[in-house]
């Protein structure tokens, strides 16, 4: 087991691209071959209409499972599937094993529809720090990596977030209104001003990915799941973006986040959203 910093470091050293490997491996063996050719009974509902779970998400996270358990004997694996299974298993986030924190697709709905805009996201965390993510979009095969303090890097190239252009709009992604209480509503339509344009999110990996690359300037979101948020948190991070809460804190993926939170491009531009969420502005 990891016991400190530096040896977490070293084993980064060494088996970043393992994990990288594990990753395309997963979306080749159990995604991309059920892309656009899902049968009906490989679907199913969690939560609601909106809340899907298919063969290719209970598969890749097995997978991964796995592989990234074997890749770091003592580590555990917080998986989206397997947290749905049993609640408990969420605990190991706060714990003080190595953890990896796995969505095997994130963007389900645009999955089943066939559509592009899904991903894998994995990352590696240690006592509530994120330490190492990779966000894999595997219709594209584009794979984006960010290391505590090395830098974010989409196909090899590092990624720098930048600032809006002066003078114009916010480009801004959203949580959608079924996925928020009264009061985040609320709170969320402090967005609804002049300079600011919204839509609602897709595969909420991809919009951080598009942050880390300065295509969107800030997320506000307003749920906390640690498989949704902690690759893509790094990721915009290591390009030189911010993230807040709306009690000005940076978010925890151990949670107890005040919401909904926003991650953007630079300080400016999260302090703003914040501040419209927060009806400080």
């Amino acid at each position: 087991m990891i016991e400190d910093k530096e040896t977490i470091d070293e084993f980064l050293a060494r088996h970043s691209a393992d994990v990288e490997e594990a990753v395309r491996k997963a979306a080749a063996a159990e995604i991309m071959p059920r892309f656009r050719r899902l049968a009906a009974h490989e679907v199913d509902q969690k939560a609601g209409p909106h809340d899907l779970v298919t063969d290719a998400d209970r598969l890749a996270e097995q997978y991964l499972t796995d592989a990234l358990g074997a890749l770091l004997p003592g580590s555990v694996v917080v998986g989206e599937e397997a947290v749905h299974a049993d609640p408990v298993t969420y605990e190991a986030i706060q714990g003080d094993a190595p953890v990896w924190i796995v969505d095997p697709v994130d963007g389900t709905r645009q999955f089943v529809r066939g559509e592009s805009g899904f991903c894998t996201l994995v990352a590696l965390a240690h006592r509530g720090a994120l330490l190492a993510s990779w966000t894999y979009a595997p219709a594209c095969d584009q794979l984006a990596i960010a290391i505590r303090g090395q830098g974010a890097f989409l196909d090899g190239e590092r990624l720098s977030a930048g600032s809006p252009a002066p003078g114009q709009d916010l480009q801004v992604a959203t949580s959608h209104p079924d996925y928020t209480t009264d009061e985040q509503k609320r709170a969320l339509l402090g967005l609804r001003t002049g300079g600011i344009e919204f839509r609602s999110c897709g595969s909420a990996g991809l919009e951080y990915l598009a942050i880390a690359r300065g295509q969107l300037d800030a997320v506000a979101f307003s749920w906390e799941a640690a498989w949704d948020h902690a690759a893509g948190i790094l990721l915009v991070e290591e390009a030189g973006g911010v993230h807040l809460t709306l009690s000005g804190e940076p978010f925890r993926i151990t949670g107890g986040n005040a919401l909904p939170f926003t991650a953007a491009r630079d300080t400016a531009t999260a302090r703003r959203v914040h501040g419209l969420l927060s009806g400080t502005a």
